[in-house]
């Protein structure tokens, strides 16, 4: 029991790790997408955790409902209009292509793990306390950014709402059906 005390916080994270893990090679062996979709959630939900164990929790809370919310319910929206049964299995995957595949998963996986490696050997962090700090005082993670974003960063922010609107209302203008060019029989008339 001393032993579970004393590496409670390692043995979370190595779970949480292998459950991530487990997910992302679920996304892609998964011959049903709605599987795929599934695995993929439960991969977001396992990162979050993992956020949180490492005292990030906005990031947590923005992978919870960005991640995990918006992106898999457009996902699992556009795997409903899109009929999957209309495809035939041999154009849903291309198994001439696996093994270069995942060579090139291993070779990108192998750069990934050296430069974590080396830029975890170059330079000592700060430490968690040095995310929460703003002028001098320590304040939580969700506090700091927040402080720090509408402070200093609030004219870029707004810059970029503004943008995210107008694309916005541009696709909604170019993805509505003008009323007057469709008939009764849903044909177009001149």
């Amino acid at each position: 029991m001393a032993f579970l005390s004393a590496h409670f916080v390692a043995i979370v994270f190595y779970v949480l790790a292998v459950l991530a893990v487990a997910g992302g090679v679920g996304v892609i062996t998964f011959k049903n997408p709605v599987h795929s979709a599934l695995s993929l959630l439960g991969t977001f939900l396992m990162v979050a955790g993992l956020f949180v164990l490492r005292h990030a929790e906005f990031l947590g809370a923005v992978q919870l409902l960005v991640y995990a919310g918006g992106i898999m319910v457009l996902f699992l929206f556009v795997i409903m209009l899109v009929n999957v049964r209309r495809l035939s299995p041999d154009a849903a995957f291309l198994s001439r292509r696996a093994p270069l595949a995942v060579l090139s998963g291993v070779v990108f996986g192998a750069l990934i793990a050296f430069g974590v490696l080396a830029g975890s050997l170059g330079h000592p962090g700060g430490g968690a306390t040095a995310l929460q700090m703003v002028q001098g005082h320590v304040m939580g993670n969700t506090e700091a950014v927040g402080w720090t974003l509408y402070r200093h960063f609030l004219v870029p922010f707004e810059i970029v709402s503004v943008v995210l609107l107008v694309a916005m209302i541009g696709a909604i203008i170019f993805g509505r059906k003008d009323a007057g060019l469709e008939g009764r029989g849903g044909r177009m008339e001149p």
